[in-house]
């Protein structure tokens, strides 16, 4: 719960949503409860486990170990672990069983075989709940497997005489969900009255959203753990106790409920869950872990004789700005024997097969690089397919790994004006989308628009995955030979917490400018909560914008000419806030007139019917005013222009009703005086 909390006031919005997906989760639960649906007889779910031993010293944790607490989150959430026997009558018919089983992870995310003990080595003594380093190899730590596929349990030193943490399900970074627990609670470890492996049961009950059975309230009486059928009780347990126990806030027998594994009390007392935490507990899971489900984690590798597998293409990028390219890719070997030939074949839109002899020494589950031979292709949209064929110049045994295939755009340079406003295809022709976590990102949308039927969104309102970045980019422009260059685009966008939160990870809205291709960025504009909204109240479902809730932004990209080419990407960093809207984006040149350039000074059109332009070039420094005289050296028009910087270099003026003559106009600055000529007929 401290853990919870941190996050919270790390992120005020989440407090926000993780109340309002708990009063949702109480109703599903009653749903439940009424339909008197379980998994135990309606779909038992087996959810593969990885254990990731990060300690110093290998040796203070044994595989048996991990058996045995593997064995004993089973039966305490089968309620087979002979703790029914044990509890007082009077709350045996509140004593649940799950349908949630667990195994042992039979495979890898890449589909290697494994034990589901995954053991590294560190130099790190102790972690500390409060920062996670455990979860993170760059700290000391284990990067978590795929938290849709498997429960990552970490196993450790912890600090401090913690015993165990937990994630609740979409309550911050993905990549961290799953339980760690001290390595000297496991069955047989040195914790004295907790060494018996219900740390862990405990636990993935925080993971399938149990709260304390004491609601947290520090013995107030007014928290609650969601849950019905548990008596409200002041505070934890910690020490076994017997027969009926009443506190200040359950006075009368039966009392509270100290068997509950989600008190505190020694593991030698913790004897079970209630109907309603398993009915909570499944509703959790059917709703938040269900992907779960669908992991094939738990079943054995069919280990091949000669399977070669195409890993990953790691050439090209996702964007050419030539049409010659060389294929990169990763070779790997996933059958038993090695693999000292094959021949990799790569066709761009199942076009011409180019075949490239690899010769090499490829052990069991290794990999190497390949570099293919050079291709080429035309402008377009473009799918690259590269298959392994003839391993050791046989067939291969699993043909299922064998081909990759990846998406690219190349496309010649567009002539500015690049004008887009989404009411077409999405993405826009020569347009892409990066999206690196496969996750939500850049859609094209008709609920809103500040012009036409169309515009492009983010949807941050649901997107748990905070820090997240997805580009919408630009096609290549070529803005050179120019005497300056634009980008503007109207935005609209919300927030889900209130703007004037302090500390908040807001949504963040970055435009960024590449020169070679998208390689590199820079940033041209960067703006989140209180600078990047067009409606200030914080909104509490997903945004969609009125008319006038859109504002246009314009930048200044004149500093670029010089490079020739430029790509504009529109990056959201996602905060989980609410949706971000763009449109109409534009992007433009403007090239001067040369008399002007010529001149510096310049009135259009001379002779004149009445209407003119006075224009400077460079943009004006210390203009004064412009005043316009007749031959006889009366006034006839005068702008008075403000100190500072003036907005414009393009002064309009209207003399229709002054009469036919010569007339002279005088701009004065700060520094010198300018005087031009106009015949008015």
């Amino acid at each position: 719960m401290p853990l919870l909390e941190q996050r919270f006031s790390a992120n005020p919005g989440l407090r926000l949503k993780f109340s309002e997906r708990e009063g949702q989760l109480r109703k599903l639960v009653a749903e439940r409860i009424a339909s008197r649906k379980s998994m135990k007889t309606g779909g038992l779910v087996t959810v593969p486990v990885v254990f990731h031993v990060v300690m110093n010293n290998q040796s203070q944790v044994t595989n048996a170990q991990i058996q045995a607490q593997l064995d004993t989150i089973n039966k305490d959430y089968a309620g087979l672990n002979a703790g029914y026997s044990k509890i007082p009558s009077y709350f045996k018919s509140l004593f649940g069983s799950s349908g949630i089983q667990f195994c042992l992870a039979q495979r890898t995310p890449n589909d290697e075989p494994t034990t589901g003990i995954v053991r590294y080595s560190t130099t790190q003594t102790s972690f500390d709940y409060t920062n996670n380093y455990v979860k993170h190899s760059g700290s000391g730590g284990a990067t978590a497997w795929d938290p849709d596929s498997y429960l990552n349990i970490w196993i450790c030193v912890l600090s401090n005489n913690t015993l165990g943490y937990a994630t609740f399900p979409n309550d911050g970074s993905p990549e961290e969900q799953g339980v760690v627990i001290a390595y000297n609670s496991l069955p047989g470890g040195s914790a004295t009255g907790f060494n018996a492996g219900k740390t862990l049961t405990h636990e993935i009950g925080h993971y399938f959203n149990l709260i304390h059975i004491w609601g947290d309230d520090n013995g107030s009486c007014a928290g609650s753990d969601g849950v019905s059928d548990t008596p409200n009780q002041g505070n934890s347990s910690s020490t076994c106790r017997t027969g009926v126990v009443t506190d200040n806030c359950t006075t009368t027998s039966p009392g509270i409920m100290y068997q509950n594994y989600m008190d505190y009390t020694a593991d030698a007392c913790l004897l079970m869950f209630t109907v309603e935490q398993v009915a909570r507990m499944e509703t959790a899971y059917a709703n938040y872990r269900s992907i779960l489900s669908s992991s094939k984690g738990c079943q054995p590798l069919d280990l091949k004789g000669k399977d070669a597998a195409i890993k990953q293409i790691t050439q090209p990028d996702q964007r050419l700005c030539t049409h010659t390219f060389t294929p990169r890719v990763i070779l790997r070997n996933r059958g038993s024997e090695t693999i000292t030939s094959l021949t990799i074949n790569a066709s761009v839109d199942n076009g011409p097969v180019v075949s490239y002899k690899w010769t090499g020494s490829l052990a069991s589950y290794a990999e190497t690089t390949v570099t293919l031979a050079s291709m080429s292709t035309v402008e377009g949209n473009h799918e690259l397919t590269v298959t392994s064929v003839n391993p050791n110049g046989a067939q291969d045994e699993d043909t299922s790994n064998d081909a990759l295939s990846f998406d690219f755009i190349y496309y010649l340079p567009s002539a500015a004006p690049v004008i887009e406003s989404f009411e077409g295809a999405f993405p826009p022709t020569a347009w892409d989308i990066v999206n690196p976590d496969a996750g939500q990102t850049w859609e094209k949308t008709t609920e809103a628009s500040k012009n036409g039927n169309a515009s492009a969104r983010m949807r941050n309102f649901d997107y748990l995955a905070i820090g997240q970045k997805d580009y919408l980019r630009s096609p290549t422009v070529n803005i050179a030979g120019v005497d300056s260059a634009f980008v503007s685009f109207q935005v609209a966008a919300a927030t889900y917490t209130s703007s004037t939160s302090a500390g908040n990870v807001w949504d963040t809205l970055q435009v960024m400018i590449s020169t070679d291709c998208g390689l590199s960025y820079t940033s041209l504009y960067k703006k989140w909560g209180p600078n990047l909204i067009t409606r200030t109240a914080a909104t509490r479902t997903a945004f969609t914008p009125t008319a006038a809730e859109w504002r246009q932004e314009e930048l200044n990209i004149t500093d670029y000419i010089n490079n020739g080419n430029v790509l504009i990407a529109f990056l959201n960093i996602n905060g989980n806030e609410n949706d971000i809207y763009l449109d109409d984006i534009n992007i433009r040149t403007v090239t001067v007139n040369p008399n002007l350039k010529e001149a510096g000074f310049l009135v259009t059109p001379n002779p004149t019917s009445g209407e003119i332009s006075v224009q400077f070039y460079p943009h004006p420094t210390g203009l004064q005013s412009i005043t316009i005289y007749s031959v006889t050296g009366q006034e006839v028009a005068k702008l008075t222009l403000p100190s500072g910087e003036v907005s414009t270099n393009v002064f309009d003026f209207n003399l229709q009703n002054s009469a036919a003559g010569l007339y002279i106009v005088k701009a004065v600055f700060d520094t010198k005086t300018l005087t031009k000529k106009i015949m008015k007929y």
